[in-house]
């Protein structure tokens, strides 16, 4: 297995609608208000050359983690699984009910939370550590209103591994990111123990958006973070509402394509497998 060179998509996502707890899915997101299981990914997944996916948590309920780890039982696409649990209540007892080789990590769902200093409470920071202890990450949902703000959390938390989502979703004006992301971006790269998935932008962008549109932001992380703390992700199949698997995954190829092999290998594999501890060769670690 070492030296095996993968393509990982390190960020999709699946539902079952009947499950019932994805409170987001309104009108606006009818196109994939559907059942998205393994099944509709594997063949743009094998089209692309992906080989294996970390999927992540679309609804805040520990059922919802369960019914992920629960498709990783028969999905050999699914490497690792980022659950949710709540980090206000007893984290080691939702934790030994959700512990599986593939739990990897934990995803608040930031965003959508009001107090933008939502995870710097005491109790929070107490689950969060709790996260770590148990050799997990924590996926960080955020907009460039929050970048302080994880700033702060992983000089309070230097032990635990953060993996900010879709680079912090950079408010485009034009196709520039602003000044304001571009600072908030490089002070988490400060950190060692942060990383970033290059995913979901072409949702952020909107209509028009391609290599040349989206170039200022990977240049961007790319400098930051460099490839070995950057990992190329789908955003599947909140990507369809903008585009298709395989565009963003050709857009990316193109956006990196002045970097080395070894360089390319790490966004598109190698950096998602060791930041997560995945298995390409499905075994449990």
């Amino acid at each position: 297995m070492q030296g095996k060179t993968v393509t990982i998509d390190a960020h999709q996502h699946f539902w079952r609608i009947a499950r019932g707890d994805y409170s987001w899915m309104d009108d606006s997101v009818a196109a994939i208000r559907r059942d998205l299981l393994p099944a509709d990914l594997a063949p743009l997944a094998a089209e692309a050359g992906v080989t294996g996916t970390v999927v992540v948590q679309a609804a805040p309920t520990l059922e919802e983690t369960e019914f992920l780890l629960s498709l990783s039982e028969t999905s050999p696409l699914i490497l690792g699984v980022v659950g949710w649990l709540d980090l206000t209540g007893d984290v080691s007892v939702q934790l030994a009910r959700l512990a599986h080789p593939r739990l990897k990590g934990i995803r608040p769902m930031l965003q959508d939370i009001p107090e933008t200093d939502w995870i710097l409470q005491d109790g929070v920071i107490q689950g969060l550590q709790h996260v770590a202890e148990a050799g997990l990450r924590l996926d960080a949902l955020i907009t460039p209103r929050h970048l302080p703000v994880i700033d702060q959390l992983a000089r309070e938390l230097p032990e635990l591994p953060i993996i900010v989502d879709h680079c912090a979703k950079p408010e485009f004006s034009g196709a520039d990111p602003g000044d304001q992301w571009r600072a908030g971006i490089a002070a988490l790269a400060r950190h060692p123990q942060i990383s970033c998935k290059l995913s979901g932008l072409a949702n952020e962008y909107g209509p028009g958006w391609s290599a040349d549109t989206l170039r200022p932001v990977f240049d961007h992380v790319l400098a930051c973070f460099g490839p070995d703390r950057l990992m190329w992700g789908s955003d599947w199949p909140v990507l369809d509402l903008a585009g298709s698997y395989g565009t963003w995954h050709s857009t990316a190829r193109t956006l990196a394509a002045e970097l080395s092999q070894s360089d390319q290998d790490a966004l598109f594999g190698a950096t998602a497998r060791r930041i997560y501890a995945l298995d390409p060769e499905g075994e449990t670690s």
